[in-house]
């Protein structure tokens, strides 16, 4: 948690420029940072609020389609749940802003890993039935590794183009096949 949060100094304070380099087409912004930080918190309580009904609801759903909670956890909820994310990651790869798109990705992933994992476990031994281990078998564990693999080749050369895209989606499939019949 502490790696992230120095990854939020990092890329927010002290290396700006490096991750917001300054554009010709950049707009001023038309909000203060009071009305920003408003926004982000109605935001993230509709949030919350949405995500407690889909989860009752997906469990389910879920249940009446035979699918496992661990299918439903890894690919459902984690589709669902980012999908406005991923639809902006869209929009601006359409745009040939390829830098931003694969930002957008990356920092969801690095934000779950480093900061909401492990803020969830911490929290569950005061608020949880039990405490939260945060343990992974070894299917998942293989599912991480081969993840950060295929991040790191993807975004090594720095390039890309539609059929890389199709390959992710594939071995996305692949998974979330593997995790269905797990």
């Amino acid at each position: 948690m502490l790696s992230y949060v120095a990854g939020l100094i990092f890329s927010l304070r002290t290396h700006r420029a490096l991750f917001n380099p300054h554009s010709e087409h950049a707009e001023e912004a038309d909000w203060s940072v009071r009305k920003g930080i408003i926004a982000l918190a109605v935001a993230g309580i509709a949030v919350g609020l949405m995500s407690e009904i889909l989860v009752g609801s997906i469990s389910e759903a879920g249940e009446s389609l035979g699918l496992s909670e661990f299918f439903i956890g890894a690919i459902v909820v984690a589709i669902v749940g980012n999908a406005a994310e991923h639809w902006v990651a869209v929009l601006v790869a359409k745009k040939d802003k390829m830098d931003l798109a694969v930002g957008i990705c990356l920092g969801s992933s690095t934000q779950i890993a480093l900061f909401v994992a492990p803020l969830l476990v911490i929290l569950s031994f005061p608020f949880g039935p039990e405490p939260m281990p945060l343990v992974f078998n070894g299917f998942e564990l293989a599912a991480i590794v081969f993840a950060i693999l295929i991040a790191d080749r993807v975004t090594a050369e720095g390039e890309s183009n539609w059929f890389e895209g199709v390959q992710l989606l594939a071995v996305y499939v692949v998974v979330a096949l593997a995790f269905a019949f797990a």
